[in-house]
């Protein structure tokens, strides 16, 4: 989830009973203290699905959607009650979980472009996250970033270096230019904050 757009999930609850279910109520359970519930009907006899709303920046005096800062990034469980049409109720506390994670941009710049074979590329960049609290993107210090390259003709990155981000978020190597191609960072994400791949900067390598 980045800073200003509402993120809009359904979370579905899967289950049987002879008179089919009927109504569901979800709480989403996540780090320090979020607890959220909205309740929906089921479409069919084995399955209810409600829907959430999520943003980290709500407009004054706003109170739909839900909105969140940065400590409640991370791994969110579901719990579920669900009733049936013969006015059963089952609680299941704990039936799934997802990550809900903060929006994550890479930028990428290979140069001398061109550049001559057996000569050195300097790529740099950045990786920067959604800010929750501020609601801005802030550089994302210490992370382990890929840095990758696709031959020209090619559809296959391949990993050539890994390296750490400064702390302010940027990235700098130098390659040895041995082919046309493209360059590009790629970070895998963390538990609180996605992936991120950035596009594919050309270099032309001469002879």
């Amino acid at each position: 989830m980045g800073i200003t757009q509402n993120v809009v999930f359904p979370v579905t609850v899967a289950g049987s009973d002879d008179s089919g279910l009927s109504f569901v109520d979800v709480d989403l359970k996540g780090p320090h203290g979020g607890f959220y519930t909205t309740d929906g009907f089921c479409a069919t006899s084995t399955a209810c699905t409600t829907t959430f709303t999520v943003n980290a920046h709500l407009a004054a005096g706003s109170d739909d959607p839900v909105d969140l800062a940065n400590a409640n990034a991370g791994t969110w469980s579901v719990d579920a009650l669900v009733d049936t049409n013969d006015e059963d109720s089952v609680f299941a506390p704990g039936v799934g979980s997802f990550g809900l994670k903060r929006a994550a941009r890479l930028t990428v710049n290979a140069s001398p472009e061109p550049v001559a074979k057996g000569a050195r590329i300097t790529v740099t960049g950045k990786l920067v996250r959604a800010n929750w609290d501020t609601y801005r993107y802030a550089g994302y210090a210490g992370r382990t970033v890929n840095l990758q390259f696709r031959p020209k003709g090619s559809r296959t990155y391949t990993t050539v270096a890994k390296v750490n981000t400064s702390s302010t978020g940027t990235l700098r190597t130098t390659v040895k230019a041995v082919k046309d191609g493209y360059w590009r960072w790629n970070f895998a994400g963390t538990t609180t904050t996605g992936p991120a791949k950035a596009a594919g900067d050309y270099v032309d390598v001469r002879p």
